[in-house]
């Protein structure tokens, strides 16, 4: 008797996960033929990938998803504005993209549906992905309140797969030149 998945399987689990976390038809959206499984040494998913990104990691403590930039991108070309949306003003959306978190201050609009602890898109004006976090506080309440931490942003656009902040290349940068001024 075998305790693993097959790769059908899997996905089916996956898919269904998300249809209920984020409602019906998510799942095939977010969760392609073709995905990439890593499981827990007691054989159960711990992360979906798809061609070398991470889409999604399947939380041991309750069995929902949080999502990867690259999920987070499928899941809101799949559902339309305003579900699972959190929207920022656009002078503090390079800050979240950057894995900030994002302050109830800053809200403009927020899907009245969100609940404290679902996963949530943080967007600015346009529809624009920011990041992606964990909703600290219900829609509601993100817009009531005028200070405190709103979204607990997981990772924002501007950092790679690794969760890793990568600044734009400086025009001109020299390496060489760099480490000669550092030995001054």
């Amino acid at each position: 008797m075998s305790t693993g998945y097959s790769e059908n399987s899997s996905l089916a689990r996956v898919q269904v996960i998300a249809d209920f976390q984020f409602g019906s038809g998510a799942g095939p959206a977010l969760f392609p033929e073709g995905c990439e499984f890593i499981l827990s040494t007691t054989g159960r998913i711990r992360q979906i990938g798809y061609a070398g990104m991470r889409l999604a990691t399947v939380r041991a403590s309750d069995g929902r998803l949080t999502l990867g930039i690259e999920g987070a991108k499928r899941v809101q070309a799949a559902l339309p504005a305003p579900a699972y949306r959190v929207i920022l003003k656009d002078d503090v959306a390079e800050f979240v993209a950057a894995g900030k978190n994002a302050f109830a201050k800053h809200i403009v609009s927020a899907d009245p549906e969100i609940r404290a602890g679902d996963e949530v898109l943080v967007v600015a004006s346009g529809d624009r992905l920011l990041a992606c976090g964990a909703a600290v506080v219900s829609g509601p309440e993100m817009l009531a309140f005028n200070y405190g931490v709103a979204v607990r942003v997981r990772q924002g656009v501007a950092k790679d797969a690794s969760g890793k902040y990568q600044p734009a290349p400086d025009e001109g940068d020299d390496e060489e030149a760099r480490h000669e001024r550092r030995a001054d």
